[in-house]
């Protein structure tokens, strides 16, 4: 069974299909062969969170596959303004191709679509870019994660409680889509019995995720449930509720469910749910591989996600359809 499969991805393509490069043509400048590899770029928007150091470790083993890859993997170090620089390094140093996780949108649009522009195929993973200047988009639904995510806790809830969220990077999609899904799913205007107490930007990392959930239960004496935008958030959240001797109160719910680390959570009755966020790193090498060849990609490849819970956690968790 292949990980793709065994993890619970799903494939959608949408948006219709694209050629490799774009309107310049694309032009590979390496042979393809183990004497000569393809040149891969890949820029990572930062290596402080666990799913991002998975996701270069999915592109690194999905890549060593392939005697005719080579990756080049530079960290941004969460800068907008490094990343930029990084993709027009690459640019400059004649890669084959780019595969970027963007910080933000609108500071990472430009210097991509400039490679775009240029003929070099580029993928676009997980964060998204602005307009349509790239190659191909893979990532999950974060709308919809966050909206089953919402639908859960209201359902657990059964319609009555206070919650608390801890929000990623704001200025990011996936921290907006993840807040907009969820209040769809709480369906607040027919279940005025829920409320969100507290809201706190973490940016996706755990010491920050604690220090706001302190602040959360300082202000408020009664909290039913944590959702966090991620599983770090959700378990900084846990850390300061035990040590204020509450965590027993409260549910905890968190998105990436890593087997290393949201699934051992749940496992450990730390957090009671946790949703997938598949990194999409091999299929990036899997569209690589199509597009330097000159084949016809998706302009968008959505990813399948899965719900962990004590349940049937053993069990592989349950696909969301």
């Amino acid at each position: 069974m292949s990980r793709r499969v065994a993890g619970g991805l799903v494939w959608v393509a949408v948006c219709g299909l694209t050629a490799a490069g774009c309107g310049s043509g694309s032009r590979a400048r390496h042979a393809g062969t183990a004497a000569d590899p393809y040149v891969i770029g890949m820029s990572q928007c930062n290596l402080g969170e666990p799913w991002r150091v998975q996701m270069d470790a999915d592109v690194r083993a999905a890549a060593a596959e392939h005697p005719n890859l080579k990756v080049i993997f530079k960290d941004a170090q969460n800068s907008s303004l490094t990343q930029r620089s990084q993709v027009e390094e690459f640019v400059d140093q004649g890669v084959d191709l780019i595969i970027i996780s963007p910080k933000e949108a609108a500071p990472l649009t430009k210097p991509v679509a400039a490679a775009y522009q240029q003929g070099i195929p580029v993928i676009v993973l997980d964060r998204e870019v602005q307009g349509d200047q790239f190659t191909t988009f893979i990532g999950a639904d974060n709308v919809k994660i966050g909206r089953e995510a919402g639908t859960w806790i209201r359902e657990t809830l059964g319609g009555q409680g206070t919650i608390v969220e801890l929000k990623g990077l704001m200025t990011s999609t996936p921290g907006q889509d993840r807040h907009s899904g969820f209040l769809e799913g709480l369906e607040l205007d027919t279940h005025p019995g829920l409320k969100i107490v507290f809201s706190g930007e973490m940016e996706w990392l755990e010491p920050n995720a604690r220090r706001e959930m302190e602040s959360a239960l300082a202000t408020n004496a009664k909290i039913d449930l944590v959702y966090a935008h991620n599983d770090p958030g959700a378990h900084g959240a846990w850390l300061a509720a035990r040590a204020a001797g509450r965590d027993k109160e409260m549910k905890f719910v968190g998105i990436d469910a890593l087997p290393q680390e949201g699934q051992q959570y749940v496992k450990q009755g730390i957090l009671d749910a946790t949703f997938l966020y598949p990194t999409g790193g091999q299929e990036a090498i899997d569209v690589a591989l199509k597009a330097l060849a000159g084949g016809t990609v998706p302009k968008k490849i959505v990813l399948g996600t899965r719900l962990f819970t004590k349940e049937n956690i053993d069990t592989g968790g349950q696909a969301i359809r």
